[in-house]
């Protein structure tokens, strides 16, 4: 009968039947029933051709027995057992990692294997004739299988995880996801299938045990109270079981924030002094509402409440600094008003409605200012700048009297002199103490009827507080100067001019300005009246 196995080969390897011994997996292979037509085994006469018998496939990984690890065993349907056949192996690890009994066919692992490095060898099994070296079968190819057993733990591959959840969140909001692979078979039992569990954190949040989604456990997370949590997360296979391999990973969760806390001045009251004397726009001081948000949770405006700081004060806020900037707006007086109260206001820009219910977002304090006092010039009081005195008044007449006080709390003593600048001539001199201006000089109306002088007015103690004030002095008229003619005149008359006629008109001026204007009387002098040539005629 011819020897072989032509034409097999590992796809038509059907039918497993596996048993364990030494702690592998026997396999017998068989090949298809013979005589079934098309079957390239089946010879003339109905006789079958021999082909390999062996056993054969699985070793267990990891195998730390001291003897060679029995795989298998190979067999030709030719051999009889009389030792005639040499079966020899070649391909992966043949010689080094699996070596062969080359007269029984048993074949024996001397190494150490590991799945998670290489999963399968593959070999060509030949049996050939001792004698003559000659191949008795054709070359058949196997295959030997590293079996798997619970040798890898769960690894989480992507770490570290950092995640971020905004704090007050519901519970079971997801946070992210983690994964673990292991490197175990996971078609062979369930050494590969991870179940997922918090082993620090437990607490605050949850994992999903086959997904590694991990949720929020509470609903009061509160990043000004605790800002970030390490969560740890454990990965165990055997889908947990009792002998599951486990390995874990720290998650970083950061607690972001929403606005759920107002401003809050930290003082109810701040005070603060200016003096009086400070121009509009002038800084007086800085006050600020602290909110244990962060970022643009924390922007805010101010702004002034009552009345008279809206009218004296303003407010306005420091986009670097989150300050409120107290400004002068109006022009202050210690005198008038020594102290003011303004009510500041500081409201968050940014208001989450969804934490409404916690309150107003908002809060007020109360900002003092002192006005302090500047020693200030007189002040002339009351503030008219025309006097009138006739011109025949006497040198030394009181022509007015002017008044300044010192606007001072300490109301000092004050002073008066005239700008001799606009005196020089000195026609009025004036009391130093009293400030009555009296003539200095004869007036005279026709010559100055008009005088404007200035009038200083200072403190006793301190002449460098000077004031001024612009006085105007109105010489009054008195009848002092006679009619004048106005030109002179020269008249001539024909001797034979006929009596009542014409021959000058004569008109005279007064420098004087009488209230009710002027009235002249025409009369011939004295001199003339013993002519009776001429007369005159008074023209009303």
């Amino acid at each position: 009968m011819a020897k072989g196995l032509q034409g097999f080969s590992w796809t038509m390897l059907l039918l497993f039947c596996t048993t364990r011994e030494l702690g592998a997996t026997r396999t017998v292979v068989e090949g298809p029933g013979p005589g079934q037509p098309g079957d390239p085994t089946l010879l003339a006469g109905g006789r079958v051709k021999r082909g390999w018998v062996w056993n054969q496939f699985f070793v267990v990984e990891e195998y730390t027995g001291t003897e060679p690890l029995y795989v298998g065993k190979i067999h030709s349907d030719s051999d009889e057992g009389d030792g005639s056949i040499k079966y020899t192996i070649s391909g992966e690890g043949a010689g080094t990692i699996f070596l062969i009994d080359e007269i029984t066919g048993d074949i024996h692992a001397t190494e150490r294997l590991d799945r998670e490095q290489k999963t399968f060898y593959t070999l060509r099994a030949q049996a050939r004739d001792r004698q003559t070296d000659q191949l008795l079968e054709p070359e058949s190819e196997f295959i030997i299988k590293v079996q798997d057993i619970n040798d890898s733990e769960p690894r989480f591959l992507e770490g570290p995880y950092i995640g971020s959840v905004a704090e007050l969140s519901p519970v079971g909001t997801s946070v992210m996801q983690v994964m673990a692979s292991d490197a175990d078979d996971p078609t062979y039992g369930s050494s590969a299938r991870v179940v997922y569990s918090v082993l620090e954190g437990e607490q605050h949040f949850t994992v999903d045990s086959k997904t590694g989604v991990i949720r929020t456990a509470v609903a009061d997370l509160d990043r000004e109270t605790q800002d970030r949590y390490e969560v740890v997360i454990r990965a165990t296979d055997m889908a947990g079981q009792l002998g599951g391999l486990s390995g874990s990973t720290t998650v970083t969760i950061v607690v972001t924030d929403v606005n759920d806390n107002p401003p809050r001045f930290p003082q109810k009251m701040y005070q603060f002094s200016i003096v009086e004397t400070a121009p509009v726009g002038t800084a007086i001081g800085r006050v600020k509402a602290e909110d244990s948000d962060v970022g643009e949770n924390t922007d805010m405006t101010y702004q002034v409440k009552d009345e008279d700081g809206v009218e004296m004060f303003k407010v306005t806020t420091d986009s670097n600094t989150q300050e409120a900037v107290i400004t002068v707006q109006k022009p202050l007086d210690y005198e008038s008003k020594k102290v003011h109260t303004v009510v500041v206001e500081a409201l968050n820009k940014f208001v989450d409605p969804r934490f409404v219910d916690l309150g107003t977002f908002r809060d007020q304090t109360i900002v003092r200012v002192s006005v302090l006092d500047v020693d200030e010039p007189p002040e002339f009081r009351p503030p008219s700048n025309l006097m009138e005195v006739q011109e025949d008044a006497r040198v030394g007449s009181v022509v007015g009297v002017v008044t300044a006080l010192d606007p001072d709390t300490a109301n000092h003593p004050v002073r008066y002199a005239i700008d001799r600048s606009t005196d020089a001539e000195r026609i009025f001199d004036i009391d130093a103490n009293t400030g009555a201006i009296v003539t200095g000089k004869v007036l005279d109306r026709e010559t100055a009827g008009w005088h404007n002088i200035t009038v200083l007015a200072m403190e006793a103690d301190n002449h460098s507080q000077v004031s001024r004030a612009s006085l105007r002095i109105r010489i009054l008229d008195v009848n002092d100067n006679p009619p004048e003619l106005a030109t002179p005149y020269e008249a001539a008359v024909c001797e034979d001019a006929k009596p009542g006629q014409l021959i000058q008109t004569i008109s005279v001026v007064d420098r004087d300005e009488p209230q009710s204007g002027h009235r002249f009387y025409f009369t011939l002098a004295p001199e003339a009246t013993s002519s009776h040539h001429f007369s005159l005629l008074d023209v009303k």
